[in-house]
């Protein structure tokens, strides 16, 4: 079995977030294949095309970072419908200037979680609809919608639901299965 290095992404940049718990429980659960490390965006300054032909430092890091992992992993709540604004400006400044997409051929899947009952399923939607267009191979199954209720998952990540927890797990080994065919296809450069 192969070990892949996967870049995970808290759409939240919220200090309390429920989607950072989220992303602990994930990490904490990963397969032993699945080498975890998150990639933060906070410090990125709203994308312009004016950028293309300098990119900023901390954008430059922020697209080495990615080049860096194997997949993907958007864990991020729902805000208004949609996906947050930080989020979608990560997602522009990676995927530019153009011809230089960060996402492209690189796996990706989509989790996250809310106190709603449909737990982030409509901004879900939205970010599937821009990795498509990004090129991104999308996990589109197992779904992941997790309606958060207090004290489900604690701040260092530990699941208090057994079902809930069980559940993770299988997503993560899910991802790691779905990472490892789709570089089969699209085999990592050497």
């Amino acid at each position: 079995m192969s070990d892949f290095k996967v870049g995970y992404f808290v759409g939240s940049l919220a200090r309390d977030s429920i989607n950072r718990k989220l992303a602990k429980a994930l990490v904490r659960l990963a397969p032993p294949d699945l080498q975890m490390q998150e990639i933060p965006f906070r410090d990125l300054p709203l994308y312009s095309y004016d950028f293309d032909a300098d990119f900023p430092k901390v954008a430059q890091d922020f697209k080495a970072a990615i080049a860096e992992v194997d997949a993907v992993l958007f864990v991020t709540p729902e805000y208004n419908r949609s996906i947050p604004g930080a989020l979608k400006n990560a997602i522009d400044w990676a995927s530019r200037p153009y011809g230089q997409n960060s996402f492209t051929r690189k796996p990706s899947a989509i989790i996250g979680t809310s106190p709603g009952a449909i737990g982030t399923a409509v901004g879900q939607q939205h970010l599937k609809s821009i990795l498509g267009f990004c090129n991104s191979p999308m996990m589109n199954a197992v779904e992941a919608y997790i309606q958060f209720t207090p004290d489900l998952i604690s701040d260092s990540g530990e699941v208090s639901v057994e079902s809930t927890e069980t559940f993770l797990r299988n997503y993560m080994n899910e991802f790691s299965s779905f990472i490892g065919r789709v570089l089969t296809v699209y085999p990592r450069a050497s």
